[in-house]
């Protein structure tokens, strides 16, 4: 059932967890069940996310988490056969702009799931929102001004240095040096770990005392940046890459002469397929992560044993667990809506969407933002049985507002 590649404690986990996880998955399903004689037309549900470009690494994971609980839910959304039309966003911003107006235009999608990159979110919602489209994305999120018709099933861009900064703060026994990509989503991510590491008493050792960002998506020798790391004198690196700039930059951290300092990071440099890539490179990174594949209920239980049975017995990463949470979303929403079934009615019954049982354990939307309220784990890579796995070691705060 499961291959020498699954991390001894998930294993036994999933074996443990089996009976009750598929029993889980049956009750899911029946929501979609009841609504199914109304309506047997298939409907169009659009997923954008990267399969070009510098986060190609990252896009499979979401389009394999939401295929995944439509293949474990007879193929259906709220009772409704899915016809799920995919688009390449490729390096995000432009490039996704007629793909989602297609999606719109000519697919006529009732919603629109997935997306992984800042620029993608900032070009795409505006449209689909003059359409009253909703947008369930599973990638990082930047502010938006009109967040009426994006719901976001990940986090707000923010909150993973957000929970991470406090923790350094507190155990760090001197100055950390920050890095990240430069553009919107790197300013972001920065800006949650600066903004709570200083409140918290920490200091950087960056020049200036400002966090370094680094061409994007171009950078592919971070040797020279870390030579800084090792001349400042801190005490350990936060940063936030993600794809093929996490494997870069963790490759040649473990071959600098900064490979002693510890590197913290933002859960997405050792997610799903880039640490496969990175290798024995990232043994021992510490991140933060709102998901982790051991968290122990039954519907986590239930996603981890259909990832794993399906992926010869894999972790499932964080960023196909948005995706799963999308589906769910949207089939709860699409069932709610019953024979009213538009774009509109979808996005109002998300809104009043309360409580959302999910791998990741309870969470909500927030009112305001639109983003989860939820906890964020503390979690270090290490070898689990004959695999590397990110492992739990720890909680975070509870973000979202």
């Amino acid at each position: 059932m499961f291959s020498s590649r699954v991390p001894a404690r998930l294993r036994a986990f999933v074996v443990v967890g089996a009976v009750t996880a598929l029993a889980a998955a049956g009750c899911s399903s029946s929501t979609s069940s009841k609504s199914s004689a109304k309506a047997d037309a298939p409907i169009h549900i659009g997923l954008i996310t990267a399969l070009t470009g510098s986060n190609k690494a990252l896009g499979p994971d979401h389009l394999n988490g939401f295929q995944l609980y439509l293949d474990n839910h007879g193929g259906k959304l709220g009772g409704h056969t899915v016809k799920l039309d995919v688009g390449d966003e490729a390096n995000g911003g432009s490039a996704a702009v007629p793909v989602a107006k297609k999606m719109i235009e000519q697919d006529h999608v009732l919603a629109i799931a997935g997306i992984v990159a800042t620029p993608t979110i900032q070009a795409v919602v505006p449209i689909a929102t003059a359409a009253g489209v909703p947008v369930v994305n599973t990638g990082g999120r930047p502010t938006v001004k009109d967040v009426s018709h994006l719901w976001t099933m990940s986090f707000m861009s923010t909150d993973p240095g957000g929970a991470m900064g406090p923790y350094m703060a507190q155990n760090v026994q001197g100055s950390v040096y920050a890095f990240g990509p430069d553009y919107q989503g790197g300013y972001d991510q920065l800006r949650g770990f600066t903004d709570s590491y200083t409140k918290a008493g920490g200091k950087l050792a960056n020049d200036g005392g400002k966090p370094t960002f680094t061409p994007f998506p171009n950078t592919s020798d971070f040797t020279p940046y870390l030579a800084k790391v090792k001349a400042s004198g801190a005490k350990a690196i936060y940063c936030f890459y993600t794809g093929q700039n996490a494997i870069d930059f963790v490759k040649d951290w473990s071959q600098s002469d900064a490979k002693d300092i510890p590197l913290y990071a933002a859960g997405f440099i050792t997610e799903g397929g880039t640490l496969k890539a990175e290798g024995s490179a990232a043994n021992g990174i510490i991140t933060s992560m709102n998901y982790s594949p051991d968290i122990s209920s039954a519907a986590n239980r239930a996603f981890v044993s259909a990832w794993s049975q399906k992926y010869n017995g894999e972790a499932p990463p964080a960023t196909a667990m948005y995706s799963w949470d999308a589906a769910s979303v949207l089939d709860q929403a699409i069932a709610k809506a019953g024979s009213n079934l538009t774009p509109e009615a979808i996005n109002a019954a998300i809104k009043a969407m309360g409580q959302i049982d999910s791998p990741r354990g309870t969470w909500q939307l927030s009112a305001d933002t639109h983003v989860p309220v939820q906890k964020w784990y503390l979690r270090k890579v290490e070898m689990d049985g004959t695999a590397l796995a990110n492992v739990k070691i720890g909680d975070l705060a509870t973000i979202g507002s």
